[in-house]
């Protein structure tokens, strides 16, 4: 985020009195310790050296700025008039959900290479696949982490005991 934006974003939720200054932390700092947080994914007490501030006062801090965006979200963000009754409107012909996961697991060293995922994580990569009623109707599990997951469902549709499309 440019100063500009910081500095827009630091307006607004000062003049709509979302967020005040305490004795002894800025409203810059909260929004800067909040923004830091969310855009590199640390955690309370990786950052605590950095602000000079306890783990409870950036979590309040963190949670305050956060009330206050959310307090925001109507102004700016816009979903979109349904005229559909369904919750699922958007979705009145879909039949199902298919998805793949990667879950942690233990294997021998010797393995190791073929479990490795994008992110280096030694996982196993199981597709799913659930009904409109969110109902598992098809589970594969045990492909290496490195499989991508078009690979596994190529291999879900040609098997044996293939998963089958049903429509209607």
């Amino acid at each position: 985020m440019n100063k500009n934006s910081f500095q827009s974003l630091y307006n607004i939720l000062v003049e709509k009195g979302l967020l005040v200054e305490t004795q002894n932390v800025t409203v810059k700092e909260s929004v800067g310790l909040f923004l830091y947080i969310i855009a590199h994914n640390n955690k309370f007490r990786d950052i605590g050296g950095t602000y000079l501030r306890s783990n409870d006062t950036i979590s309040r801090h963190f949670n305050k700025v956060l009330k206050a965006i959310l307090k925001l979200s109507p102004d700016y963000i816009k979903l979109p008039e349904t005229t559909q009754a369904s919750k699922w409107g958007y979705f009145k012909d879909c039949v199902g959900a298919i998805d793949g996961t990667h879950i942690d697991v233990t294997v021998p060293v010797i393995d190791q290479g073929k479990y490795r995922n994008r992110k280096q994580a030694i996982t196993t990569n199981v597709l799913g696949v659930c009904d409109a009623n969110m109902k598992f109707i098809y589970v594969l599990p045990g492909w290496e982490g490195s499989s991508s997951d078009s690979r596994v469902l190529r291999n879900a549709l040609e098997r044996e005991d293939r998963f089958v499309v049903h429509l209607g």
